[in-house]
């Protein structure tokens, strides 16, 4: 099974490289894949990538991704036990907000990494990566901005109309139960630093899936 997940990720970075879906192709430099353990019990999904990650295709390596490694630490989990990806694999030029077109080029790739990963919890990070998680898992009706669901956790409602969606899939084959916690993005604590401390009560939660 490792040797499967690896080919099948694999084939999504030769997809995500070779993408012309939409026009961030044109204006990044690497497009930010996804990085971390196959067998990560939990998937981080942040917005997209900003200049540091565009430069060197690894995400959340600039400040955020400071901060997370310090929440990570906090709740002793090794940044290569999980694994880390986001809604866009491309900039969006200025670090501007995500375009409905683009989101919808290049989720089919987060789709298909969270499906063969098949995580116990996926930690979608901001307001962004929470709407379209909430959105595949059927739980639009519990959707909040991330200040009044930070931290809480949900559990995928699954509709009759969503059994053959492929996120949806292991859940009802009783593969693995996943669960979604949505947390504060990292990157509010660069410029807020009293966030820091929320974050890192919301990360504890962690503790028992690690």
């Amino acid at each position: 099974m490792p040797a499967e997940k690896e080919q099948e990720l694999k084939k999504i970075k030769e997809e995500v490289l070779n993408c012309r879906k939409c026009v961030l192709y044109k204006t990044r430099a690497y497009p930010v894949i996804g990085e971390g353990n196959h067998q990560a019990k939990i998937v981080f999904v942040g917005e997209g990538p900003g200049a540091s990650e565009d430069r060197t295709g690894h995400p959340f390596c600039g400040a955020a991704g400071k901060i997370l490694d310090e929440l990570l630490n906090a709740v002793e989990i090794k940044r290569e036990e999980i694994y880390i990806c986001n809604i866009l694999k491309c900039r969006a030029p200025e670090n501007r907000d995500p375009r409905t077109e683009e989101i919808e080029a290049c989720t089919p790739y987060l789709e298909k990494q969270i499906e063969i990963i098949s995580p116990e919890v996926i930690c979608p990070l901001g307001n962004f990566a929470t709407r379209f998680i909430f959105k595949k898992y059927n739980l639009k009706g519990q959707l909040e901005g991330i200040s009044k669901i930070h931290g809480k956790v949900f559990e995928p409602q699954i509709a009759a109309e969503d059994v053959q969606n492929s996120l949806f899939e292991q859940k009802r084959r009783g593969i693995k139960e996943v669960k979604i916690i949505p947390l504060y993005h990292p990157a509010v604590a660069t410029y807020n630093a009293n966030m820091k401390e929320v974050l890192k009560e919301d990360f504890k939660i962690l503790e028992k899936f690690k």
